[in-house]
């Protein structure tokens, strides 16, 4: 009799088991069917300024991802399918054009300059679709301080993760920053030429005279370390896929010898993709490199409820790490900066990747050593790491399919 009401109560377990996991399937798949929005784990805002600073204009290109045009003007997307086409770009160009010249401002002096939108078209970065607008502004000259501020989403910086990625050239000299959060303002000093005073004969001086009017040929590096610091903390808050993925990480049974493996090889791995894919070295589709980001969440996850215990974690961390830093390295191909430059800007968004990562292992591995101790800590990490499961199959089908 004992071993039937233990078999029944078995059965029971199994059933109650597999409902909540199906609940929780069922949950998500409706979440896929009802928010088309949400493929994309990195929940933010983005736009690029391109600014080239000529003897005869200043010429400005500025893209920003369609989302957040559609939420910035209401009545933009017609047919309500969260893209915009060339027709609904044509209608709305007056209101598109209005809104770009007066939210972004490029002043000379503390004084503000008279934009003149040149043209306006859709392009694709990293497989989402922006809009660029290419705005003409008076030319600058060596002496004069100019300076970007950016004034989208000034309103409710502290709900949205807007963030604008700008570079700008003068001649030889070139400045980067990311643009977020409180820092919407970026200032550069455009440096007087410095003559050759060596002047051998009449003609060398003709030809010092020609080249004062020109900007100075030694490259500067005006770049804002710190700005890409706070730009890698930004990013890894905002991929919550990434998240999810060291949260599935760290949840199993292990000892610090473990975490430490698995953290380190996750570091050096992301680290060495990040480099080689902003400098051109690797490349996927970003599709690609999404779909198998979602891949790696349910695979640790299954992992996570069939494996008591894992051994040798960090070798699949480190394989799926790769991938990760592709992922990283997403927002920062599409800056345009000089070589000069890129060693201090990998430099400091890997740090700021880091820095949070770290942080967030500090905080979480204590508490994870202590719960380790209950005897009913499997069933957490079992019913945790479904959920997780369940989340990472509906970024992977929309990345697949979207």
């Amino acid at each position: 009799m004992l071993d039937y009401t233990f078999r029944f109560k078995s059965i029971l377990s199994s059933i109650k088991t597999k409902k909540f996991f199906f609940s929780l399937l069922s949950f998500g798949l409706i979440l896929l069917l009802t928010l088309p929005s949400v493929a994309s784990a990195h929940n933010y805002s983005a736009s690029f300024t391109t600014l080239k600073i000529e003897k005869d204009q200043t010429e400005l290109k500025f893209s920003i991802d369609t989302t957040s045009l559609i939420e910035l003007l209401s009545g933009l997307d017609t047919n309500k399918d969260f893209e915009l086409n060339k027709s609904e770009i044509k209608k709305a160009h007056h209101h598109i054009e209005e809104l770009i010249t007066e939210t972004l401002s490029l002043d000379k002096n503390n004084h503000e300059q008279t934009p003149r939108v040149k043209k306006m078209k859709l392009v694709k970065k990293e497989s989402k679709s922006f809009l660029e607008c290419t705005i003409i502004y008076p030319a600058f000259s060596p002496g004069d301080t100019i300076s970007l501020s950016d004034g989208f989403y000034a309103g409710d910086s502290g709900t949205t993760n807007y963030v604008n990625l700008m570079s700008a050239t003068y001649g030889a000299e070139t400045s980067q920053a990311a643009l977020q959060g409180d820092s919407r303002t970026w200032t550069m000093l455009l440096t007087e030429v410095q003559q050759d005073q060596q002047s051998a004969s009449e003609n060398q001086a003709v030809q010092d005279h020609k080249q004062s009017d020109l900007p100075k040929e030694s490259s500067t590096n005006t770049s804002s370390w710190f700005s890409f610091f706070k730009l890698g903390i930004f990013h890894i808050l905002t991929g919550y896929d990434h998240l999810l993925f060291l949260f599935a990480l760290i949840i199993s049974r292990q000892k610090i010898k473990q975490y430490i493996g698995t953290v380190t090889a996750f570091t050096i791995a992301h680290s060495i993709t990040i480099s080689l894919s902003v400098l051109g070295v690797v490349s996927l589709p970003s599709k690609i490199v999404e779909s198998i980001i979602a891949l790696s969440i349910c695979y640790v996850a299954v992992e996570n409820i069939f494996k008591d215990k894992v051994k040798n974690r960090w070798i699949i961390t480190f394989l799926f790490g790769l991938i990760h830093g592709m992922g990283f390295a997403s927002i920062l191909k599409e800056m345009e900066i000089p070589k000069s430059n890129l060693a201090i800007a990998l430099l400091n968004f890997n740090l700021g990747i880091e820095f949070i990562q770290l942080l967030i292992l500090l905080l979480l591995i204590p508490i994870l050593l202590k719960l380790q101790k209950l005897s009913t800590y499997r069933n957490y990490v079992k019913y945790g790491s479904i959920a997780i499961f369940v989340l990472g199959l509906i970024w992977l089908i929309q990345r697949l399919f979207a």
